[in-house]
Formats: C-alpha cells, structure tokens, sequence
C-alpha cells in the first residue's frame, strides 16, 4: 500500500467518462490522490466533445491517450471505480469497488457532454473528500458507497 490513495477509473473506451473523471480527481486531490485511468476496449484518441467540455473547465485532455486495461493497473489501485466496462473489470480482493452508471458521451453533443462532466465532476468531489478525510485511515474510508 502507497502512503496515498490510489483510484482507477474505467469504462469501455476510456475515451470520455473515465478521462474526465481522472482529470477531475487529479484537479480537486491536489496531488494527494494517485489516479489512473483504462478501458476493456480503449479507443484510438479522446472523444473531441469530452475535450471540448473539459477546455471549459480549464482542464486539457487533448494530449492524453487511451490506454488499456491492465491486471497490473487494478492490483495498483485502491479503489476502483468501474463506468460500464461489466465483466472485463478484474476483480482482486482487497480493493474498493464502486460503479458509476453514468450515460456514455460517444457520439453525443457537447450540451449532453457538458451534463455529463458535471454529474461525474459532483461524485469526484465527494470521492476526494471522502478519501482526504480518511487522512492516515484511508484504507477504510467512510462515505464510499456505490450510486
């Protein structure tokens, strides 16, 4: 175990949803969160509205990439937090499982993109609050539950 907590986010393509909530913990942890992010089937490059919609926020995701989802990336985390990805999404004990049913934004405008990011940006806020309230105790953080 780090000394930080450490959350993977993943969802099919990690193309959208799982990028912005990775930039978004990476915003608000300051540094004190380890984030990583993967898909079951990841994508050729980010999805151009998740781009745009995240520009927004002054955050630039145009320079990341999909990558793939490794045995290696889930033992690596504490918490994983899944985002339609199903059955592909390893399980290991020890770690924290959460799923976020969240609509994915392939091939949607950026109005719909936008309701997205700010739905996932609320549940990343009380991710990092609840994992930087656990202080030294974050191995058992109170306030994680499944939506």
């Amino acid at each position: 175990m780090s000394e930080r907590p450490s959350v993977l986010f993943v969802c099919v393509h990690n193309a959208g949803r799982s990028q912005m909530a990775a930039a978004l913990t990476e915003m608000h942890g300051l540094g004190m969160i380890d984030v990583l992010s993967a898909g079951s089937e990841p994508a050729d490059q980010i999805n151009e509205m998740a781009v745009e919609a995240m520009a927004e926020l002054g955050i630039d995701l145009a320079g990341r990439t999909p990558k793939l989802l490794s045995n290696e990336s889930v033992q690596a985390s504490d918490v994983v937090i899944t985002m339609g990805c199903g059955d592909a999404c390893p399980i290991y004990p020890g770690k924290q499982y959460l799923d976020w049913e969240l609509e994915d934004p392939a091939g949607k405008d950026l109005a719909t993109v936008r309701r997205i990011r700010d739905e996932i940006n609320r549940r990343v806020l009380d991710l990092v609050q609840a994992l930087l309230a656990a202080g030294p105790e974050w191995e058992r953080p109170q306030g994680l539950q499944p939506d």
